[in-house]
């Protein structure tokens, strides 16, 4: 998991730790330390953490005039063993609403296992991103991931599935994303 680096192509549109508005504003990394785990297995220094034991992001993009965050996920969701969601929620996600930010997609590609529990925290999150016509959105999650999800009753909360485990993000730049998952948002029922 170590050589797993956060992507890093979007760097010419936007750079987490040297945003003022972002949660991550003035972080320093260590390129050549590796401190942070998910279990026994390091993880790449550029990751950000946020309290959780287990899982791990990085704010790839964030534009506040379209509302809109991107951020990827690494690691094991485990909200049932460390309630990883109070973490997320409340040390990226709040930070980011309360700079406008009601549009969020997480890029999940990354996370190897959900473990669910209480949906309290997702439905606080979505009340406060609906209320601004917001959404959030989760990309590319492995197949017993999205198993989980439904099993915690996510979908009430959160937009994922087949419709949105196609996208091709690496290959398009932030706005383009965008615009692919808002075509897909168009006849679903929680946006």
């Amino acid at each position: 998991m170590h050589d797993i680096e956060p992507y890093h192509r979007w760097r010419d549109h936007y750079i987490a730790n040297e945003d003022h508005r972002s949660p991550f504003f003035g972080r320093v990394y260590n390129e050549f330390q590796f401190t942070q785990k998910v279990y026994n297995y390091f993880i790449h220094p550029q990751w950000d953490s946020f309290g959780s034991k287990t899982l791990y992001c990085k704010l790839l993009f964030a534009q506040y005039d379209s509302q809109l965050a991107v951020i990827e996920m690494i690691g094991e969701w485990n909200d049932c063993l460390y309630n990883d969601i109070m973490y997320f929620k409340r040390k990226v996600v709040e930070p980011l609403i309360q700079e406008g930010i009601c549009k969020f997609v997480l890029l999940c590609d990354n996370v190897l296992s959900f473990h669910g529990s209480e949906d309290d925290y997702y439905a606080e999150w979505y009340e406060e991103c609906a209320a601004e016509y917001g959404w959030i959105v989760f990309v590319n999650t492995l197949k017993h991931v999205e198993e989980e999800l439904y099993d915690t009753r996510l979908q009430h909360y959160v937009i994922f599935g087949d419709r949105y485990n196609d996208a091709p993000w690496r290959t398009l730049n932030p706005n383009s994303l965008c615009a692919w998952i808002e075509q897909r948002l168009a006849g679903n029922s929680l946006a």
